[in-house]
């Protein structure tokens, strides 16, 4: 809402232009929000949208790099009834006319846009960021969301997975929780656990109620921080693998988090699963949800899957029980992936399958903008104790690193042959150049692990 303070730029031209919702009989609508009174822009009206958007390019100026629509359902203070405008509050629905009833959902969606669209107008070279509360079918083109005002117990830690799973696959693939929930006094572990989870989540920040205890990594001590740190670390070391996901979401519309049952839709038995979930096709994450709990149950999909922790392995379909310690949530990486990790510049972890073909691809680009890219495609084929790795490209930015890791999972290298140049290898990681084939001889590394059980 906006403020109504005669003194306030913004609502003296919003009054002077007409732009703000209408109760049937004329009178601008008013509302309670946090500054108080407040009346509200009709982002149904393309003229309303223009003029709210001509407001950002101040604050850009100013060194502002994103913007958050916060209380956007719309929301408004009420003793009773709805938090939101009455249902005949007026609205100009792109001119046709309208009321609040048909408009709501609309609302926060409208106003994303109308920010996006000025944004890109001033800076046709810069990708805008919005985050926001609300929105409706199509948001995802606009802005970041999160799941909103949460608790702070186990069992929202619990829901978070489910909601971030559902509106993934409701087209919003941008999105994640406050950390240790908004409303509330996390426990030590609580935070830790939360933590832990929102690490493998396209969104991931902590953020809390006024009035709350404070919640910095440091307060909760140690171990906490040293836990919290690690995790963290991890999730920049991951930052390869995610920004691919995110270009594969905008190009395809598949989500980053996914159920159980991506790979496997006619298997009732994934339907229910909303305790872990696959982060694109190369992870499985199975967050801690219970207070106190140091082991949990595991669903693996079918298929062979390496401990993200110590490369055991395990063939799935099937349930099996493995350790999760506080400092340790389980995570496994689907046999056959290529996993592009930030590691000595760039490390591609290569979880060789027992037999058969493998992938994984990994997308670069200047940071910013719509200028050049790349894509680069990565393929193996395991033929006994051979492996075979190919690599093709598509875009026009260049290569950025003048050598990278291969570390190899469940394969120990004995012989290389780079484009038909032989090359020394000491054990399981190998330094490369840019390259079009490699072959590998070698041997396997661990044993192929229990399966899992029903």
């Amino acid at each position: 809402g906006v403020k109504i303070d005669p003194d306030y730029s913004v609502y003296r031209e919003g009054i002077t232009r007409g732009a703000f919702c209408r109760l049937p009989d004329g009178q601008v609508y008013r509302g309670l929000v946090w500054p108080g009174w407040c009346v509200f822009p009709d982002f149904t009206d393309p003229q309303v949208r223009e003029w709210w958007g001509g407001h950002y390019p101040a604050l850009v100026e100013m060194g502002i790099a994103g913007f958050w629509h916060d209380m956007n359902e719309p929301t408004t203070f009420a003793a009773w009834g709805e938090p939101t405008f009455p249902r005949t509050v007026r609205h100009a629905m792109e001119g046709r006319g309208g009321d609040h009833s048909e408009a709501h959902n609309l609302y926060g969606l409208l106003m994303n846009r109308a920010a996006w669209e000025a944004l890109r107008r001033m800076q046709p070279d810069r990708r805008p960021f919005l985050l926001t509360r609300s929105g409706w079918a199509g948001v995802q083109r606009y802005a970041w969301n999160w799941t909103g005002d949460t608790e702070s117990t186990w069992a929202a830690l619990r829901r978070t997975i489910a909601m971030v799973i559902g509106l993934g696959l409701s087209g919003i693939p941008y999105t994640g929780p406050d950390i240790g929930g908004f409303s509330g006094a996390p426990s030590t572990e609580l935070f830790i656990r939360w933590f832990q989870a929102a690490a493998f989540m396209p969104f991931f920040r902590s953020h809390a109620a006024k009035g709350t205890p404070r919640r910095e990594p440091w307060v909760f001590g140690e171990p906490a921080l040293s836990i919290i740190r690690e995790f963290l670390h991890l999730r920049v070391r991951l930052l390869p693998y995610l920004y691919t996901l995110a270009w594969e979401a905008a190009q395809t519309g598949a989500p980053l988090v996914r159920p159980l049952f991506w790979e496997n839709e006619k298997d009732a038995s994934l339907w229910e699963m909303e305790d872990a979930f696959l982060l694109g096709s190369a992870l499985l994450v199975a967050p801690v949800v219970e207070e106190g709990s140091r082991r949990r149950k595991v669903f693996l999909p079918p298929g062979e899957w390496y401990h993200f922790w110590n490369d055991q392995r395990f063939t799935g379909p099937g349930s099996i029980e493995v350790e999760a310690p506080l400092e340790r949530i389980p995570v496994f990486v689907r046999a056959g992936s290529i996993l592009p990790m930030a590691e000595d510049g760039l490390t591609l972890h290569i979880y060789v399958p027992s037999v058969g073909e493998g992938e994984g691809d990994l997308y670069h680009d200047e940071g910013d903008g719509f200028g050049p890219y790349r894509v680069d495609r990565f393929r193996m084929k395991r033929e006994g104790n051979r492996l075979q790795l190919r690599w093709v490209h598509e875009g026009d930015l260049p290569w950025p690193w003048e050598n990278f890791t291969l570390c190899f999972h469940g394969f120990l290298p004995v012989r290389v042959m780079i484009d038909g140049q032989e090359s020394s290898v000491q054990g399981e990681r190998l330094t490369v150049c840019p390259f079009q084939e490699v072959w590998i001889e070698g041997n396997p590394s661990g044993d192929l692990g229990p399966r899992g059980g029903p």
